[in-house]
């Protein structure tokens, strides 16, 4: 019996014609583009900076102190157990050199002999001894007696050594553990800065807030646009920083950071903004840098919290939801809406255009009527009788004047 064996079907891909194949490439290529942004700034507020071929290393040892506070937690604690260590065991070898060098390893048996150290019979009890002189612990049971001359020289370098290392290496884990580094992580930033209109302009606008009680005193804001540029000499200045005026004239960037705020940049003709339209600004290679500034309240230290916006995460024509509710004797913040935001109605001209378009709304009918006639050519005259044709206003108070000149030259005649 014959059985009928169905053939698999085969499914051909559809071929492009040759400019979409040209172009899928560079498709592909705009697309890893848009999805790799390379930041400056990221979002956290750690800065994407690499130092490479530094080789004055030596300027890291001068300031050992910011050096061994700016080293992670896990060297840190290696370095912190390494100089107590190395500290211990260096006087440790010199009090065995001491009992060696007097003969006192040779005598432990000799009641009538004075050692240098009582109850010292090796390396290992010279060890603990270091151990309790430089931490002072004091068992009691091993003691430096005062026919060892040389011992007590040893017990004060020391005792002073022993000091300004404990000093040192306490105060260093002391700055380490009270860093404000961690008090910034309680400072955020809404996740898009967005740009619509305010009181008539247009502003670019984020959100910032304080997580905890504890207030940030004297909290300050700043802005910078980060983006490469070209001078009229030719000269190609990358990663070109522009201040943006977030309210130091008028003191909005000191901030009183109870709840949360929106930061407001009005687009002026000093804002670098002042020539983006939505359209341009989707193509713009740019960065925001916004850092925020403060004194923590609980330890008076100096705390500072940065993130950045790049074009992508910059959203024309929306606001930010309110947060802000009044309770029964209170405010509430709700933080779940922090980083929403909603649409409205914005033009999508640049703050220059709009400007333009709003000064020639408020233009005199004459001037924006003579400018029409001078951007057509006409001669002066000609223009002049348009105008007159054009406001019978001006020419019945013209016939008017001629009458009442009439009048006074038929009077005067009279009279003589």
């Amino acid at each position: 019996m014959e059985h009928d064996v169905e053939s698999p079907a085969v499914i051909r891909k559809p071929k492009l014609p040759k400019q979409a194949r040209e172009d899928l490439p560079k498709q592909l290529v705009e697309m890893d583009r848009a999805k790799k942004i390379q930041r400056y700034v990221q979002k956290d507020g750690k800065c994407n900076v690499h130092h490479g071929n530094v080789r004055e290393r030596y300027r890291y040892l001068t300031d050992i102190f910011t050096t061994l506070v700016d080293l992670k937690w896990r060297f840190n604690l290696f370095i912190f157990v390494l100089v107590y260590t190395v500290t211990w065991l260096f006087f440790g070898f010199m009090w065995w050199l001491i009992a060696y060098l007097r003969g006192d390893l040779d005598h432990l048996a000799d009641n009538q002999w004075t050692p240098c150290v009582n109850n010292l019979n090796g390396f290992v009890s010279a060890f603990l001894f270091s151990i309790e002189t430089e931490t002072t612990i004091g068992y009691g049971y091993r003691v430096i007696t005062d026919q060892c001359p040389e011992g007590i020289l040893l017990l004060l370098i020391q005792s002073v050594l022993g000091s300004i290392v404990n000093a040192f290496m306490v105060g260093c884990m002391f700055v380490k553990i009270s860093q404000p580094k961690k008090r910034a992580e309680t400072l955020v930033f809404s996740t898009h800065a967005v740009i619509s209109m305010r009181d008539g302009r247009l502003c670019l606008m984020f959100r910032v807030g304080d997580l905890r009680n504890s207030h940030i005193v004297e909290a300050s804001i700043r802005a910078k646009l980060i983006k490469s540029k070209q001078t009229k000499e030719g000269e190609f200045i990358p990663l070109n920083q522009t201040d943006m005026n977030v309210g130091y004239s008028t003191g909005d960037d000191r901030l009183f950071l109870v709840s949360p705020l929106i930061i407001c940049h009005e687009i002026n003709q000093h804002s670098p903004f002042w020539e983006i339209s939505q359209a341009h600004l989707a193509k713009e290679d740019l960065e925001i840098v916004v850092i925020l500034e403060g004194m923590v309240e609980a330890t008076g230290m100096t705390c500072q919290a940065r993130s950045s916006y790049v074009s992508s995460e910059i959203k024309w024509g929306y606001r930010f939801t309110p947060v802000l509710t009044l309770e029964d004797g209170f405010y509430e913040v709700d933080y779940n809406s922090f980083h929403e935001i909603y649409q409205t109605d914005t033009p999508s001209c640049s703050a220059r255009e709009l400007a333009d378009m709003s000064s020639r709304a408020r233009l005199p009918l004459t001037w924006s009527l003579a400018s029409k006639l001078s951007q057509q050519g006409l001669p002066e005259s000609e223009q002049e009788g348009q105008e007159t044709k054009s406001n019978p206003e001006n020419e019945g108070k013209g016939r008017q004047a001629e009458r009442n000149g009439d009048v006074a030259n038929l009077e005067s005649e009279s009279k003589v």
